[in-house]
């Protein structure tokens, strides 16, 4: 599978003849330059946040799904499984006084691709459902992790859900970044806390990973630079 990381949540994962990007935001909202590249599908975590539901720059005429409206057991799309875990924005975050509105609700999904599976942790504010957490288990090839905290999961329940998945590999996303307007934090805050033995710096945006490279065990961290 090759990855390449856009910027914030959203990423570009190729395999199986498929192309498929991740939770793409609205550039003139959030600071980062438009997609610009062709897809086959998108999944968004909702319909309604610009910093995670906006196909308008993806080139072709991708299939698009909101992850948040999947029924229970799922759906194929461009022959990708996909099933959703609905979620909410921070329940703590004052979003009348910061945003004038209420939290959002969203969704964690979990995608298949390349023989390896994928969770991506969406925009989830709070602490992952215990009940979730049980049916995620040892399904997570690949975490899609939220490290910037601000508004997102803290890093202590960020630990717990990873425990408690049990990721062979994490891919940090959806923290602060110069170009970007949230003021979140930065990816160091989630990687001064490991072993730096396990944290392995791409160097760049795009990284081809195969299941052989993931083992179990204590999971790999790959940092990737955005190209967005």
């Amino acid at each position: 599978m090759r990855i390449t990381f856009y910027a914030h949540a959203c990423f570009r994962l190729e395999a199986d003849g498929v192309a498929v990007i991740t939770d793409p935001y609205t550039p003139c909202r959030s600071g980062f330059d438009p997609i610009d590249e062709p897809a086959d599908l998108v999944i968004m975590s909702s319909a309604t946040d610009p910093f995670h539901s906006d196909p308008s720059h993806v080139r072709g005429n991708p299939v698009v799904v909101n992850a948040l409206g999947l029924p229970p057991a799922g759906t194929v799309a461009c022959g990708v499984p996909i099933r959703s875990f609905p979620a909410y924005e921070s329940k703590t975050f004052d979003y009348q006084a910061a945003l004038g509105r209420d939290p959002d609700s969203n969704a964690l999904y979990r995608f298949e691709l390349g023989r390896m599976s994928l969770l991506h942790m969406g925009d989830v504010g709070n602490p992952i459902d215990p009940a979730q957490l049980d049916q995620l288990r040892g399904t997570v090839d690949i975490l899609l992790a939220l490290t910037g905290e601000h508004a997102t999961i803290a890093l202590g329940d960020l630990d717990r859900a990873i425990e408690a998945i049990g990721p062979k590999a994490i891919i940090p996303m959806h923290y602060y970044s110069p170009r970007g307007v949230l003021k979140i934090e930065p990816v160091e805050r989630f990687l001064d806390r490991l072993d730096p033995a396990r944290i392995i710096r791409v160097g760049g945006p795009t990284l081809e990973l195969t299941p052989d490279m993931l083992q179990p065990g204590a999971p790999k961290i790959f940092v990737f630079e955005q190209s967005r």
